[in-house]
């Protein structure tokens, strides 16, 4: 293939790059570092202001990910981040690639940061669904680097890169470690929880570190004991999918109500599968919606087995008999020239089974 050349037009409408940072920054740099970067750059260049927030929203960040790429280049020492007393971040100095220590005459300006972007703390703390709290680094470059050079976090790195089907960026890369540096999963652990995760539908990491957390919570050290996990699981979301007459894989929504019952309300099978049958024998649409507000009424009522179903409802029943004696007392008006109808009397009982079934 033929060389081609390539030259400069109009160059006072362009902004000037070091080649030092195209020849030994730019490769090592991940797709957001890269953007942030060159945004200073050329904001230096035309001396104008910007913050945190202006980047997050031109780029579509959150303003975690920008801290987290301006204290990447400083600590490359390209960039040097000036906080206030109340460690807000309120200026940063894009630094000379001729000397690292160096600061240019003119520093990129930033507007005043809102108080809640701080600087992140070495370590940051993430609790299971039992409150128990496990801390979790923040690692260094250094540290980073360490991890890849093992064949082993290389290879699985790669693979969840395949699995997740993009570019894996530091806070990725981060709670893969996190996985294997505080609950010791094994990389193939984690190679299953990534299918595992990924198979359902969820490339969201912070979704998978919900999983893992549960795992570690369980006690799973292997990925035999995961699956076994999985399996149960599946098992409890199809019994109660065929329990409401369904055949199929549960829809998003319909997941989420059987986590409700299954995790937020802690019932067991059985007495899922009681609501369940209620509901069939009351309505034939709208059946994840029915039982639900029967499991929300045994959840408030402080059912926790099959056997205290007799009494919640019968608890139930009495205050809805009283409430309709109450609703009939109150209609029952003195009849004058301009209310000589019959009242109406409604089952508000009824009334909630209908709506539910339309």
């Amino acid at each position: 293939m033929n060389r081609v050349t390539i030259y400069r037009t109009a160059a006072n409408t362009q902004t000037a790059v070091s080649n030092i940072f195209i020849d030994e920054y730019m490769a090592d740099a991940n797709d957001a570092q890269l953007k942030i970067y060159l945004f200073l750059i050329r904001m230096m260049d035309a001396n104008l202001p910007t913050s945190v927030s202006d980047i997050a929203d031109k780029f579509n960040y959150t303003e975690k990910d920008v801290l987290r790429a301006l204290r990447y280049w400083e600590a490359k020492r390209l960039l040097a981040l000036d906080y206030d007393a109340s460690r807000n971040l309120s200026a940063i100095r894009v630094l000379s690639l001729t000397n690292t220590y160096e600061a240019p005459k003119t520093a990129c300006r930033i507007t005043p940061v809102l108080s809640l972007v701080k600087p992140e703390p070495a370590t940051q703390s993430v609790s299971d669904s039992s409150g128990k709290e496990i801390e979790r680094s923040n690692y260094s470059l250094d540290e980073l680097k360490a991890f890849k050079s093992s064949e082993e976090i290389e290879q699985l790195l790669m693979v969840t890169e395949q699995y997740v089907g993009k570019p894996l960026t530091r806070s990725d890369m981060e709670t893969i470690l996190f996985f294997y540096d505080r609950l010791n999963f094994s990389s193939d652990l984690i190679d299953y929880l990534i299918q595992h995760c990924v198979e359902r539908g969820k490339k969201d990491f912070r979704y998978i570190e919900k999983v893992a957390l549960a795992w570690h919570e369980q006690g799973i050290t292997s990925v035999k004991e995961a699956q076994a996990s999985s399996r149960k699981y599946d098992k409890i979301v199809y019994t109660i999918m065929k329990s409401l007459g369904k055949a199929s894989n549960p829809a998003p929504k319909e997941l989420e109500y059987i986590n409700k019952w299954t995790k937020e309300y802690g019932f067991l099978l059985d007495v899922i599968q009681e609501a369940c049958d209620k509901t069939v024998m009351n309505t034939d649409t709208h059946r994840f919606a029915y039982a639900d507000g029967i499991l929300s009424k045994w959840y408030q009522a402080g059912v926790q087995h099959k056997a205290d179903i007799e009494a919640a409802d019968s608890a139930f029943r009495k205050q809805s008999q009283n409430d309709r004696r109450i609703t009939k007392n109150d209609t029952n008006v003195t009849k004058n020239s301009f209310n000589r109808f019959t009242q109406n009397t409604y089952d508000f009982e009824q009334l909630e089974q209908k709506l539910l079934s339309n």
